[in-house]
């Protein structure tokens, strides 16, 4: 059911030039909404401003520049960038409850995860956790937290190694199920949420992907997917991914807390917590994401070495 505040809403889009907020602001500007994307780079804003939304170039963990934003909008889709610190994800979901508040926000979509239930021990997730909390101590604003499965796009981050290696590695125990979640189901998700705006109070919604998967079964596809039928999953010890971690970039702080959330899935303190159902099943197989997503990367990136 649609809520009447939905027809005219105007929306505000954090990480319009990402992967799930890109497919969210294209959606609504696709059905004529009023829609303004938020980002650091304005170039990769125009694309949206060339469809009529409205551009605001600023940081998540900028109060000031987010209230102006979200000032005289219906709704928004938050979320935090990507893990740099453990302070900077407080800093940032700081910034945001309180623009949202200064604001007078009544209507919010957050990117979560699954496992954001659990207080601590999970890695990037603690931080998530921690901003659902925020967000849910603001009288008056409804706000629904997707807690979205494992991303399928992380797998992406292995096409080097399946190039120089010939091998899939990971943390991640070999046979342990996981749900795994194509970005733009997430945003698809999302952009129709915002669109509805069929929520009320606090609320949460997990997003499983098509079904769980183990690294083995999704290292398979992958090996049939990009025509290497001798492709294996190997799980690496925790340290030995912590320095391989550490030579893409990462300090060894950033690198600690990704180790500590894929142990918090090895022992499944980081798990589903809803029955798979089909409110919480999302369409794309992981077999499709390959083909559409997978397969190019690898084979572009082949091209180019």
């Amino acid at each position: 059911m649609i809520s009447p505040v939905a027809l005219n809403a105007m929306y505000v889009i954090l990480g319009a030039s990402g992967n799930t907020g890109s497919i969210i602001a294209d959606s609504l500007l696709s059905k004529g909404k009023k829609v303004r994307v938020v980002g650091r780079d304005p170039r990769r804003l125009q694309r949206f401003v060339r469809q009529g939304a409205e551009a605001y170039t600023g940081d998540v963990s900028d109060a000031a520049a987010l209230t102006k934003a979200f000032t005289g909008a219906s709704a928004a889709y938050l979320l935090l960038p990507p893990i740099t610190s453990r302070e900077d994800q407080e800093r940032e979901s700081d910034a945001i409850a309180k623009a949202v508040k200064e604001s007078g926000l009544r209507y919010a979509v957050y990117l979560s995860s699954y496992g954001a239930h659990v207080p601590k021990g999970t890695g990037p997730v603690t931080g998530l956790h921690s901003a659902e909390q925020k967000l849910n101590a603001i009288s008056g604003l409804n706000v629904l937290h997707l807690r979205a499965a494992y991303f399928m796009e992380n797998n992406l981050a292995a096409i080097s190694m399946i190039q120089e290696m010939r091998i899939f590695g990971h943390a991640l125990l070999p046979d342990l199920k996981l749900p795994m979640a194509a970005t733009r189901d997430v945003g698809n998700y999302a952009a129709q949420r915002l669109l509805n705006l069929d929520f009320s109070g606090k609320q949460t919604r997990e997003l499983l992907g098509e079904r769980d998967l183990s690294m083995t079964e999704a290292t398979a596809i992958i090996a049939r997917g990009i025509g290497k039928s001798d492709l294996r999953y190997v799980q690496f010890p925790y340290d030995q991914v912590q320095q391989v971690l550490e030579q893409t970039g990462m300090s060894p702080k950033k690198a600690a807390v990704y180790i500590e959330m894929f142990k918090a899935i090895n022992t499944g303190v980081l798990a589903a917590q809803e029955p798979r159902s089909r409110e919480n099943t999302t369409p794309t197989s992981f077999e499709t994401f390959v083909q559409d997503v997978f397969a190019p990367a690898y084979h572009g990136k082949a091209r180019v070495a």
